[in-house]
């Protein structure tokens, strides 16, 4: 029933009637997302006006490098290693005989020639023995001598003879012996060197077979070094050899040594090099680097960081060639400061030096040429 006014009439109620056309425009939307859809999931572009995809439009370039041109050099191939100098010669002073030291003729650190007295034993009850030796040998050459003249005349007996030649020659023996030990109680130094230890002073008793002191011979220096089994047949007895010590010194050497047998353990082969050292300002058991010459090759010098390895895992250098990328298998022979020394490269090699680790074997690049560079290091 409708409400009344204010007339007193009644008031019909208010009805909406809805719109034909107002749903078209949801619909049309609709369908042209649809439309959209099916589209992109078709991935048709249309031709442009040259007849051409747009897919075609977009297919990437050849990547940039950077290329420099490599000219190989003759270079003098080195074996390197590290070794330590050892003197010639060193050896314990030992004791050959037994007493109280009377005298010390010489001090630590002081450097003595061959046989030079490095302590005296007290020598009285050898002296002693000594002179009883000799009164003994005295009196068995007496009776030898008298039945030498009793032989002669054919009153003594031939067994009488040789009882005193018997005598005479333990007599010769006893006086031997006690001028030995005499000697003995002298301690000398079996080689020119320097003395590095003396354990000893005046007064103290020594036994026989005892230590007193050490001695070095470091003229010359012999540094021993190891060598990898691959590179054995490089070196060998009498070639030259360059030494520099941790103390900054380097000398010229030889080769005098090369091992047969390899350390089980490393596998590697012993050598040694003689340096001359007259003055002996090297001392012995320093750290020393060791360089020797071994032949020459033709090899280009190209920064480390251009080296890298293919997927089968050999190393070796990228270059240009035709506009397409060529990976060379290369050796290395040599390092230098900042650089490396490397054969396997054709004589003449446009080296990729930027982009080398986006770029594979096989693949167009726009090679660019790289800046000048100085003056490249000699061999």
């Amino acid at each position: 029933m409708g409400e009344t006014n204010e007339t007193g009439g009644v008031r019909e109620p208010l009805k909406f009637e809805t719109d034909a056309g107002a749903s078209r425009s949801v619909w049309i939307a609709l369908l042209i997302l649809l439309a959209i859809i099916l589209w992109m999931g078709s991935g048709f572009v249309p031709p442009t006006e040259d007849g051409e995809t747009r897919a075609s439009a977009v297919t990437p370039a050849p990547a940039a490098v950077t290329v420099r041109t490599s000219r190989a050099q003759d270079v003098t191939l080195t074996f390197s290693a590290e070794g330590q100098a050892e003197p010639d010669r060193d050896t314990q002073i030992l004791a050959e005989g037994t007493g109280e030291v009377a005298e010390m003729a010489v001090r630590k650190g002081q450097d003595v020639e061959a046989g030079a007295l490095i302590a005296q034993l007290d020598t009285e009850s050898a002296e002693a023995a000594l002179a009883q030796a000799q009164e003994e040998f005295s009196r068995a050459q007496r009776e030898f001598d008298n039945a030498s003249r009793l032989l002669d005349r054919g009153v003594a007996t031939a067994d009488r003879m040789a009882e005193a030649r018997a005598d005479l020659a333990t007599a010769e023996s006893g006086v031997t012996s006690a001028r030995r030990a005499l000697d003995d109680l002298s301690i000398n130094a079996p080689f020119a060197g320097r003395i590095e230890v003396l354990s000893i002073e005046e007064g103290e008793f020594v036994s026989a077979g005892s230590s007193i002191g050490r001695i070095v011979d470091n003229k010359p220096l012999t540094v021993a070094f190891q060598i990898p089994q691959q590179s054995l047949s490089r070196i060998e007895t009498g070639q030259a050899a360059e030494v520099t010590f941790i103390t900054g010194q380097t000398r010229q050497g030889e080769v005098t040594f090369v091992g047969t047998a390899a350390a089980s353990e490393t596998r590697t082969f012993l050598a040694e090099v003689e340096v001359a050292n007259e003055d002996g300002d090297i001392p012995a058991g320093v750290s020393a680097e060791i360089r020797i010459p071994t032949g020459s090759a033709r090899a280009h010098r190209v920064a480390p960081s251009i080296v890298s390895l293919n997927p089968e895992g050999e190393l070796g250098v990228k270059t240009v060639e035709d506009g397409t990328v060529v990976f060379h298998p290369v050796e290395l022979v040599r390092a230098d400061a900042g650089a490396v020394w490397v054969k396997g490269l054709p004589e003449e090699a446009m080296i990729i030096t930027i982009g080398q680790g986006f770029v594979r074997a096989g693949e167009e690049v726009d090679a660019r040429p790289d800046e000048p560079q100085p003056a490249e290091e000699s061999p």
